[in-house]
């Protein structure tokens, strides 16, 4: 059923989620008109309102169920699929993680040489921008393929984009190790591999690999990070001040710009670091020229287990 149009100054509630920086503003609506002001408000979850579902009230939404939010179906579903078994796999992987961010910096900060000082600018710089394209890379390839019935992967990896498309502030009433735990885990092998280079490899040799275990290291925590980043772009009430200034100043991403990605049907800006690289690929048609050749290819189309959820509103 097509949705009823609204000005978009009909009320205060809309002008206040119009309302966001002037750099943003410029990004969101000169440089990449990906989504019009219309289809935000339309056609995603009013999340700076904790009693709206949607800017635009939907006449059937009594009959169908609400389309988003803790009180779909389809969401309350996912959230009860949340078990015991994965909340001792993310606690293990945040306490492993975070103990090999600490040894490691230990060892940088005992290895580390001043004349080496650009170099590790350089390689925070470049870390920002591969975990960038990283997140960007798993959220597009979690939210548009496979099924939450798929073994091991689907229940316990699946299951969290899902529930979030449907209910996308739910991340922030997830605590720190649910928010985290399979980003920390992520990091591990990585972080191990350092601490075995720093333990086993000559002074030579460590001062060798410096500049690549730096970016690694600095990569590793934007990786482990992104979610919490993420969690921060769903959050309209509480957040620390620096918190806000680093999103309305697009060093991490902010919430204006990351609400263009639930737009349903959620198939652009994906990257959820720092959002820098959301621009370009949109440009450049990548995630859309990926699908067209992966379905292409299989026969299979994207979104259509996200979709199926979305679905379940009553």
């Amino acid at each position: 059923m097509a949705l009823p149009k609204i000005p978009l100054s009909c009320s205060p509630k809309v002008n206040q989620v119009l309302e966001c920086p002037l750099v943003d503003a410029v990004a969101t609506n000169l440089l990449a008109p990906v989504k019009t002001e219309q289809q935000i408000l339309e056609n995603s979850m009013l999340e700076d309102d904790p009693n709206a579902n949607c800017a635009v009230a939907e006449p059937q939404e009594a009959v169908t169920g609400p389309r988003w939010g803790p009180q779909h179906r389809g969401a309350q579903e996912l959230a009860n699929l949340y078990s015991r078994g994965k909340r001792i796999q993310e606690c293990i992987c945040v306490a492993i993680c975070l103990t090999l961010m600490v040894v490691n910096l230990v060892f940088i900060l005992f290895h580390i040489k001043m004349e080496r000082l650009s170099i590790i600018l350089a390689a925070a710089f470049f870390g920002i921008v591969t975990a960038d394209f990283c997140s960007g890379f798993v959220h597009w390839a979690a939210d548009s393929w496979g099924s939450v019935e798929l073994p091991i992967i689907g229940k316990n990896f699946l299951r969290p984009f899902r529930e979030h498309h449907i209910d996308p502030t739910s991340i922030t009433r997830h605590d720190f190790i649910e928010t985290n735990g399979d980003n920390f885990m992520v990091t591990i092998p990585f972080l191990s591999r350092m601490v075995w280079d720093f333990l086993v490899l000559s002074e030579d040799e460590v001062q060798r690999k410096f500049a690549w275990n730096s970016y690694v290291f600095l990569l590793a925590i934007f990786v482990a990070m992104t979610n919490q980043i993420h969690k921060w772009s769903h959050t309209y009430f509480g957040l620390p001040t620096w918190v806000v200034f680093l999103q309305e100043h697009h060093v991490i991403l902010p919430r204006r710009h990351h609400r263009i990605h639930h737009v349903a049907p959620h198939e652009t800006y994906f990257c959820i670091t720092t959002g820098w690289l959301n621009w370009p690929l949109e440009k450049l048609r990548f995630w859309s020229g990926l699908e067209i050749l992966i379905e292409a290819l299989t026969g299979y189309k994207p979104r259509a287990d996200d979709l199926k959820w979305a679905g379940k509103r009553k």
